[in-house]
């Protein structure tokens, strides 16, 4: 089933998608929100089911059309936000880029940040920020499971079983800020803004065989300013799938229902180089970072620019007949306004 929270107060109310993203229909005797159903979810998942069932059938009464620009990201505010770079592909890429060192346990041992989680935008809010070309606006098309609870400890063959939803994310990166942040030896903060999120998260067992367990196959798809950037296969060059970073984030800890997992940058590495660009016959990529660090390798500085105020990123995902599985991410860079 495909589920999504309509803008209403600061947790947005629930509703359930139709599979073609036509229709929608609210569940408040069920639950009122996403977060509410996933404090309970193990009694809350069969009930809101039986509802998608219906919503498909066209028997439910109260149904309505589904508009992606009146929705917050599925959860508006989460407990806990945690991301991973399981692309080795694109960590190699953007240390490089600012010249630092690739640790060889980058291939046996999870990177993963905390992030904030009590603001995320929706899936056609606006980028906003008081900066843009110093700030090196970046996009980052990822992919985001989120759990259930989580017992401190699980095992990775055991946290297979705690990914609730799967959706996707923009998680806005400002790369003139992270050098000067990570020098200080104490992680992102001011250089991660709220990330966004698809309209839709989806229950693993709706995306059938792009869903293995572990991770999701299939091209995301990247547009700036409506040109086609990138469409890179979610599920290859993934080194460590979604139960391995659930399993890293709960080793010192419980993980709370509604916690989200993201993936990091969505990166394939092509042919025998670290990428290349659609019009070159490549995949493409997920971020601007990446382009501009084989741009430099090649031509010993970077020619794309990071985003600027009035740019557009679109982000989704197609299932095999060409539909959107999740909605579109679809946001514009813009100045923030103090007043």
């Amino acid at each position: 089933m495909k589920l999504a929270s309509l803008k209403h107060g600061r947790d947005g109310r629930l509703v359930i998608v139709s599979r073609d993203l036509s229709r929608c229909v609210p569940v408040p005797a069920i639950a009122p929100t996403l977060q509410a159903a996933l404090d309970d979810w193990s009694a809350c998942a069969p009930r809101l089911a039986e509802v998608a069932v219906a919503l498909e059938a066209g028997a439910v009464a109260d149904a309505r059309p589904f508009d992606p620009a009146a929705c917050a990201a599925p959860l508006p505010r989460a407990y806990q936000w945690a991301d991973g770079s399981a692309y080795v592909n694109h960590v190699e890429l953007v240390r490089r880029a600012r010249g630092a060192d690739v640790p060889d346990s980058i291939w046996t041992d999870p990177l993963m940040y905390q992030g904030g989680s009590d603001a995320f935008l929706g899936p056609c809010d606006d980028i906003v920020l008081a900066d843009d070309a110093p700030w090196g606006i970046d996009f980052e098309g990822e992919i985001a499971v989120v759990t259930d609870d989580v017992p401190m400890g699980v095992s990775e063959a055991d946290a297979a079983g705690h990914v609730a939803l799967v959706m996707l994310v923009n998680d806005v990166s400002l790369r003139g800020l992270i050098p000067g942040e990570l020098a200080k030896g104490f992680g992102f903060f001011q250089s991660k803004p709220s990330s966004a999120f698809s309209p839709v998260a989806v229950t693993p067992d709706d995306l059938g065989d792009a869903w293995d367990g572990a991770r999701l196959h299939g091209r995301l798809l990247s547009f700036i300013n409506g040109v086609p950037f990138g469409m890179p296969d979610a599920g290859r060059d993934m080194t460590f799938g979604f139960p391995r970073l659930i399993a890293h984030a709960a080793r010192t800890r419980p993980l709370g229902a509604g916690t989200i997992i993201g993936s990091g940058t969505v990166s394939n590495r092509q042919g025998t180089g670290h990428g290349s660009a659609l019009a070159d016959g490549g995949v493409g990529y997920s971020c601007l970072a990446e382009v501009r660090m084989i741009e430099t390798i090649r031509d010993g500085q970077p020619a794309t620019s990071f985003l600027r105020f009035g740019d557009r990123v679109r982000i989704t995902m197609e299932d095999g007949a060409g539909a959107s599985i999740f909605g579109a991410i679809d946001q514009r860079v813009a100045r923030y306004d103090r007043a």
